[in-house]
């Protein structure tokens, strides 16, 4: 009679240490509450209030305003970007085009962001918080560009530079006394970086992953093109404002992005097993001997 083999119990497979996924880009905390959304339009216009009437509080002289004009006035003819003049004094002689622009100038500029975040709010909410963020900052950096720097717009430079001031002389959204109004136009000097090229491009950046269709990317990508033209139409900006303003929408996407990354790392941390970031090892398991045969 042949002996039986009676196997010993085989120890279960040792399981791969796996380190956590980090943790994904989260939705804004107004979406768990019933009326969260009000809350995040009082945060929005309570950011851009201060914002607004810090922008006023930091205007610089203006012998300094003009002095810095003269700057990028002499930067734009070495590198033959200076092209304000001749634009605006070829659509001049269209009146109601110029108005249009006038228009076009002071209420998109505030409609477009306001439709970017509510389409990003609904459509993509952790996509909203990253893209709100950069806004913030983009405020921030205006302000600093405002105190820092204050340069003339072209429809203030003495005559010789043979601006016209469309605000005051054509129609728009009302008529001031003057073209140098602080009441009408808040900081008259708060062109470095424009921030009508600012946020019309942040627009674009935070909304075109969300368009399907080619015709409307294409128009969202023109958006700010129409946007610089009527900046330079109407006497508001330099060519090189307009350019400060792309430049500041990226470098306000850069520091939100870097601190993502940081607080991506310190949330990961808190899903660690361990402090060194990995699974504990598992104890060292004896070999087993064969199977017995035991005799039957």
């Amino acid at each position: 009679m042949q002996a039986a083999a009676v196997p010993f119990p085989v120890p279960p497979p040792r399981p791969q240490d796996e380190t956590p996924a980090p943790p994904e880009p989260r939705a804004p905390s107004s979406r768990r509450l019933r009326y969260g959304w009000v809350l995040e339009i009082a945060l929005v216009f309570a950011v851009y209030y201060a914002y607004d009437w810090l922008r006023d509080k930091v205007q610089g002289p203006q012998h300094l305003a003009f002095e810095h004009a003269k700057q990028l006035v002499h930067i734009e003819k070495a590198t033959g970007l200076y092209v304000e003049h001749g634009l605006q004094h070829f659509f001049l002689k269209y009146h109601p085009f110029i108005s249009f622009e006038n228009i076009w100038y002071g209420s998109i500029h505030f409609v477009m962001p306001v439709v970017v975040l509510v389409w990003l709010y609904r459509k993509a909410p952790a996509r909203y918080v990253r893209w709100r963020n950069v806004l913030f900052v983009v405020f921030g950096l205006g302000l600093l560009g405002f105190w820092l720097y204050p340069v003339m717009p072209p429809r203030l430079m003495p005559g010789n530079y043979g601006f016209v001031d469309t605000a005051v002389k054509y129609f728009g959204l009302g008529k001031p006394p003057s073209g140098n109004d602080k009441d009408a136009f808040g900081n008259l000097y708060a062109a470095v970086p424009s921030l009508h090229l600012g946020w019309s491009s942040w627009c674009v950046f935070a909304l075109y992953p969300q368009l399907r269709r080619w015709w409307s990317r294409a128009l969202l990508v023109a958006y700010p093109f129409t946007i610089t033209l009527a900046i330079v139409v109407t006497g508001n900006h330099w060519i090189l404002d307009a350019v400060s303003g792309v430049v500041t929408t990226g470098v306000a996407y850069g520091i939100v992005r870097a601190g993502e990354a940081v607080t991506r790392r310190s949330r990961a941390r808190r899903f660690r097993p361990d402090d060194a970031g990995t699974a504990a090892p598992l104890p060292r398991q004896r070999r087993q001997p064969g199977p017995v045969r035991v005799p039957g």
